[in-house]
């Protein structure tokens, strides 16, 4: 069955729930360590920051979400971004399509750049981030910590 990309809605909130808790558990994305709920998610439904799902025969099997980078005005037109792929559906293209549509969905929002940060060991992540035309700016040591552990990060953006 063909993934297919759309627009999130807060109607796709339980789904994006299921699949940004496996990558909370699983470790492997994020310093998040908080299990989050459907009425969490549904407060990124912003008007502003776009929000993308990829949907493979009806289901949402992976997500990808922009976010405010910071607050002050000058760095209005850039977005922080997340993609997060079903457990199942890892490694079967799901992340590149939510990838693509975000990026799209971004421009035509109007933002000039997306950024994020990458555990070093993802090598999965960053192999698909360069792949899309993301550049690797630098490495942040010891940026987080995670279950007692601090994790370096790869910080990468992209110019829309």
């Amino acid at each position: 069955m063909p993934l297919t990309p759309r627009l999130a809605t807060p109607a796709d909130a339980d789904a994006i729930c299921r699949i940004y808790n496996q990558g909370i558990e699983d470790r492997l994305g994020t310093f998040e360590t908080r299990l989050r709920t459907a009425a969490d998610i549904e407060q990124w439904f912003d008007g502003v920051h776009p929000v993308v799902v990829a949907e493979r025969d009806g289901s949402v099997v992976a997500f990808a979400s922009t976010s405010t980078y910071r607050q002050r005005e000058c760095y209005a037109a850039i977005a922080e971004y997340s993609v997060y792929v079903d457990r199942a559906m890892r490694g079967q293209g799901a992340g590149r399509v939510a990838m693509v549509a975000l990026i799209d969905a971004a421009r035509a929002a109007g933002f000039h750049k997306l950024i994020s940060r990458i555990f070093v060991e993802n090598d999965y992540s960053r192999r698909l981030m360069r792949s899309l035309g993301f550049r690797e700016v630098g490495t942040y040591i010891r940026h987080g910590m995670l279950d007692g552990i601090w994790r370096d990060v790869v910080i990468v953006e992209l110019l829309l």
